[in-house]
């Protein structure tokens, strides 16, 4: 070869490749040897640390210290709680309900309040409105106990520079840690009642309102500080009369997000601190498999959701984009709330209430009847149910789980794993390789090659030193190497803590519901760009997905597929389809027109203007919606884990059992440890392409 040859090979050969070849070539290796060495394939139960037990040693000397403070803080924060109950439930529900839709007509007009009043008469012929005005009382109070300590934090990490890094730690760790792992020491602390689910609620809510106080404040003009101070402001003058009035908006929008937050968290709550709420409505029905009743029960507890949802994200926007009449005024409104509070109070004195055409102890709609209905729904459909279910088991997630070398056989698949079969997939993989190659290029080829391997061999069964190499050079090349030895740190920390065979099976279930929710996602997400006629039917498809409480898609799945892990895939794909398709949508839309046009004076078909012009500039948006698509399964797994999985969150339910809070922490940790190592992988893979977001990146 000449001199210039060699030059130019060097020029077109991917210093990546070779690494790649180095770590698939240690790959080989080690599944060659896993059978003569059985460490490779499963963690020595010997080299286990009992950092569990240690956590457990140290939280009992701690708790036993501190809890009569805490139990007295339980005590305070009890008569508040009974308080608020005791109102709402002393308001009549005409008085309610007439509160309720003035606030809706000055948050969202006519449709707004339409849908409120009749979402509140729901709760009537269902008799859940006493049951959904308990819960109502704890959003009223873990909300503004969320919104104020969310926003004093958000103040401290805008102003003292050397904090934020600290906060956004510890708020990547609050928002990726299942609630049920801390659960366990508030348990321990505070006892169990209803006051803990009250810190429960406020506790998780909180990082929702700091980020978006963060992002407020960041988002003031520098201008407008500067006139404040031109003007003699004091700093603190400056503070309240110039930026929180600017960052108002993006303020109210956090309260949002906190409110939905404290309500996604409802049924959680109400574990460990149940009482006569809708969260603990859904819970009991579920436990005695009343699928017509949890339907709707968790039908209650998300169209309360959705009221508050559309009530508080309407409040946030500005009044001149706000759909309510013109003549109901903010001085309307209080007058109105006023004359109803007036209303209910001389009901209660004169003793005058108003009767409901039915039963109020049983509602209008029979729970028991729903419950029939149901059985006989599901009676109707369990033959099909029954070979989807069997299908995607035995030739999807079986093979996934434990390899094609121990599910292929003549009882699951008809045939055995012969090595002409095994030949015809090493085929059938190159081929796809190899076409793969020659459209998108070499990274997407070795995906392609990757998945193939786990597929074979399975994730429980996969040598963890290979694991571990490939999750740590796929971070080292997507987003360089501080992430790549975070990933090294988190990949050590569950392998050392026992926790190996939970995470690969958590790896395996989320990865399959990310991989669907991406293409189901992504596909209608496009559809909805190029259709404005798609994008109103599923927007509202969506927000009904993204205000439901997590519990809540367990029941419609429970019911057709009983417990498994078709069952927890199935919740998971629905709880986490909604980014893809929001982020899709909105990045296509918002392409800028000149580049469209410029392709098509270029030629370009509509296939070619989707795939070589739209989707690139829109990588970023699609990008980022990946990454939510992640963090929601991750967020959703421990749920899951209540019908049958063997995951991560089967091991913080477990924990949650025995009150162990050492494993409940350490298992919620390594949840929240993988999930930022995701979201630092995906944000630096687009991070450093180009001003477009390549997705390829530099693997």
């Amino acid at each position: 070869m000449s001199d210039l040859s060699l030059v130019a090979f060097r020029r077109h050969w991917d210093s990546g490749i070779t690494i790649w070849m180095v770590v698939m070539l240690f790959t080989a290796v080690c599944l060659s040897a896993r059978g003569n060495q059985p460490w490779l394939a499963t963690y020595p139960s010997e080299w286990v640390s009992p950092l569990a037990a240690w956590v457990d040693d140290w939280s009992a000397v701690i708790i036993d210290d501190v809890q009569p403070a805490f139990r007295a803080i339980a005590a305070l924060l009890k008569w508040p709680m009974l308080g608020m109950q005791a109102s709402l439930q002393w308001l009549p529900w005409p008085m309610a309900m007439a509160i309720v839709g003035a606030i809706a007509l000055r948050a969202g007009g006519y449709r707004l309040a339409t849908f409120s009043i009749a979402a509140l008469g729901y709760l009537l012929v269902t008799n859940y409105w006493s049951p959904s005005m308990n819960t109502l009382a704890l959003v009223l109070l873990a909300v503004p106990m969320s919104v104020f300590a969310g926003f004093a934090i958000g103040v401290l990490a805008f102003r003292v520079r050397w904090a934020q890094a600290t906060i956004e730690v510890a708020l990547d760790v609050m928002q990726t840690m299942p609630a049920f792992a801390y659960l366990i020491p508030l348990l321990l602390l505070f006892g169990f009642g209803p006051v803990v689910g009250l810190i429960a609620s406020a506790i998780y809510a909180i990082p929702f309102m700091v980020r978006n106080t963060i992002l407020g404040f960041k988002r003031v003009p520098s201008e407008l500080s500067e006139a404040g101070m031109m003007s003699g402001c004091t700093p603190r003058q400056r503070f309240w009369l110039v930026d929180v009035p600017t960052a108002t908006p993006q303020l109210l929008v956090g309260v949002n997000q906190t409110t939905m937050a404290a309500f996604s968290i409802m049924i959680i709550a109400s574990i460990i601190g149940g009482f006569a709420d809708i969260g603990w409505e859904v819970l009991s029905a579920m436990r005695a498999a009343a699928f017509g009743q949890s339907l709707l029960s968790g039908l209650a507890i998300a169209l309360l959701a959705m009221v508050m949802d559309r009530i508080t994200l309407g409040l946030a926007g500005p009044d001149t984009v706000r759909a309510g009449p013109p003549w109901l005024t903010s001085r309307s409104l209080w007058i109105i709330i006023a004359a109803a509070l007036g209303a209910a109070w001389l009901m209660r004195l004169t003793g005058v209430f108003v009767a409901l055409p039915f039963d109020p102890t049983r509602g209008l709609i029979n729970a028991n009847a729903a419950n029939q209905w149901i059985l006989e729904l599901v009676a109707r459909f369990n033959g099909p149910i029954g070979a989807f279910k069997d299908g995607v088991l035995y030739y999807f997630i079986l093979p996934l789980r434990v390899g094609m070398i121990r599910a292929v056989t003549p009882t699951s698949w008809g045939i055995a794993l012969s090595p002409a079969v095994i030949a015809i997939y090493a085929a059938l993989v190159t081929a796809i390789a190899i076409t793969v190659y020659g459209r998108f290029g070499w990274r997407p080829a070795l995906a392609v090659a990757v998945a193939a391997l786990y597929f074979f061999f399975g994730f429980s069964a996969f040598p963890w030193p290979a694991t571990i190499a490939l999750v740590t050079t796929l971070a080292w090349r997507c987003a360089g190497l501080p992430v790549a030895l975070f990933s090294l740190f988190v990949c050590v920390f569950i392998l050392v803590t026992g926790l190996w065979e939970p995470f690969m099976q958590t790896a395996y279930l989320c990865g399959l519901a990310v991989l669907f929710c991406f293409t189901i996602g992504g596909t209608l997400g496009v559809w909805a760009a190029h259709s404005d006629t798609v994008s109103k039917v599923l927007r509202p498809v969506q927000d009904a997905l993204q205000t439901m409480p997590q519990f809540v898609f367990l029941i419609p799945v429970l019911m057709f597929f009983k417990v498994g892990e078709l069952t927890a895939l199935i919740a998971i794909i629905l709880y986490a389809i909604v980014p893809p398709i929001r982020y899709t949508e909105h990045g296509i839309r918002n392409v800028r027109v000149d580049c469209i046009e410029a392709g098509r004076q270029c030629g370009c078909t509509p296939t070619q203007l989707l795939f070589q012009v739209k989707l690139p500039l829109a990588m970023p948006n699609v990008m980022l919606g990946l990454n939510q698509t992640i963090m929601a399964s991750l967020s959703m797994v421990v749920v899951a884990a209540l019908v049958g999985t063997k995951d991560l969150g089967q091991q913080v339910y477990i924990a949650l059992g025995n009150a162990s809070a050492g494993a409940g922490l350490i298992s919620g940790l390594a949840i929240a440890l993988v999930a930022m190592v995701a979201d630092r992988v995906i944000r630096g893979s687009y991070d450093r392409d180009s001003i477009y977001g390549d997705f390829e990146g530099e693997l």
